[in-house]
Formats: structure tokens, sequence, C-alpha cells
């Protein structure tokens, strides 16, 4: 199953996850992504139980996904009190600030995690090559019991950190495309950010992109990838 991770109490841009953007909310363009996959026996949107949340349950009503509610900081027990009651043996961890999610490697994901017996872990970040906000990774229910028992600290922010951090015994699977694009940068985090994805959509319109179109059409466009060029993810102990 999925679940996409949202709130609007981001700090370096609030409500974005509830902006507009060619006629739907940057949440919506996730769902339909995650959708249009065509890979996911569930998805649901895991939010917070803070009051200004209720904007983002309000935009799942209309999106017709469902949503659970849980703790502001500690997204991994938002994730598996979101599992409770549900069955499936593994999950596609989603964050709501990256509208432009391709379903095909979302989908090639998914088959390449059912394909390998035993796998605990599986991430297009692992070896990064696909740009910032295209990535896709996939946990082991099991391997999430097991980091919800034992990390602490920002691993309990990150949701799937510990499980890379700490692998332990568990079989971890990165996956690579090429040619690499890891210097872009399409996830939504600051006003710049916002100026590049708009552009894209501008440009390309209200659908889905294959990543190679993706890529390619940034790269033909320097004055825009200049947009965001300068915008540095923040680590994980600071996000």
């Amino acid at each position: 199953m999925g679940i996409i991770q949202a709130r609007t109490g981001s700090t370096r841009l609030p409500g974005k996850v509830l902006r507009e953007l060619g006629g739907r909310s940057v949440l919506g363009w996730v769902v339909r992504a995650a959708r249009e996959a065509g890979a996911l026996d569930d998805l649901l949107v895991a939010t917070t139980t803070e009051p200004a949340d209720d904007a983002v349950l309000r935009e799942c009503d209309r999106l017709g996904v469902a949503c659970h509610r849980g703790p502001v900081d500690d997204v991994l027990t938002r994730f598996v009190q979101a599992l409770a009651g549900r069955r499936c043996d593994a999950v596609m961890r989603f964050t709501a600030d990256c509208p432009l999610l391709d379903p095909a490697v979302i989908r090639e994901a998914a088959l390449v995690f059912r394909a390998v017996p035993g796998l605990d872990y599986l991430s297009t970040g692992l070896s990064r090559t696909l740009p910032r906000g295209l990535d896709v990774e996939i946990a082991g229910r099991a391997a999430l019991a097991r980091a919800d028992q034992e990390a602490t600290g920002f691993h309990r922010t990150h949701v799937t950190s510990y499980l890379y951090e700490h692998p332990g015994d568990s079989r971890l699977l990165g996956l690579a495309y090429r040619p690499a694009a890891d210097d872009l940068r399409v996830t939504l985090d600051t006003e710049d950010d916002w100026r590049l994805i708009a552009a894209v959509v501008a440009a390309l319109g209200d659908r889905c992109l294959p990543a190679r179109t993706l890529v390619s059409w940034l790269r033909e466009h320097p004055e825009v990838t200049g947009l965001n060029a300068h915008v540095r993810q923040k680590a994980l102990q600071d996000a």
C-alpha cells in the first residue's frame, strides 16, 4: 500500500501541500501519480492532529482518499498507526511535496520489490540518480515494525532513515536511472522551488510526466533549473 505524509506546517513554506498547481492541489498531484501507477492495493494520507491540518482532511475528502491523523513530529508512529488493521506486506512512502512523481518509476519500484524475495527496503535514493523530488521508496512491514521499536530522534521524523542507516540483517536494494540527473531539484520546499515547478507545469501542462521527459526539458531550459539551483536540502538531523 502507499502512504502519503502531508501536513501544512512546513517551516520553510507553510501550506505548500495545498497550494494550487495547474488547477489541482500539490497533494492532488501526488495522489494522482500514485493512482496512475496502478501498483498499489491501497492508498491513504497520513497527516497530523493539529487543527491546521483539518484542511488536509478536507482535501482528502475532496480527492476521495482515506486520511489518518497522528503525531506531528513522530511520523514513524503516524505510519505505524495508519497501518493498524490494514492487510499489507510493504509500504510505499510518499511525501506530499513531490508533485512531479513519475507513475512509471512508482510502478517499476513496486514490481522489483515484489520480484526479490525477502527484500526489506528498496529506494531510488540509496544511490541517487533521479532529480530530488522523483524518488520512490518501499519498506517491508516487518522492517518498518523493527524501526518503530528501535528508532529514536530524527529517525522517527524521517520514517525510513533508520532502515538504511542501521540495516542490520535487512536486505536493501537501490534502483538507479541513467543518465544521472541528481543535480536537479523538483521537490517543493521553498518559494524558488515553487517557481521552478510552476514553470514546468505552465510549459508541459497538468499531467504526470515521464522522468526522462522532465529531465530532458529541464536540461533544455537552464534558466528554469537556475531558479532553485542554490537551494540546499536540509540534513536529516535538521529537517
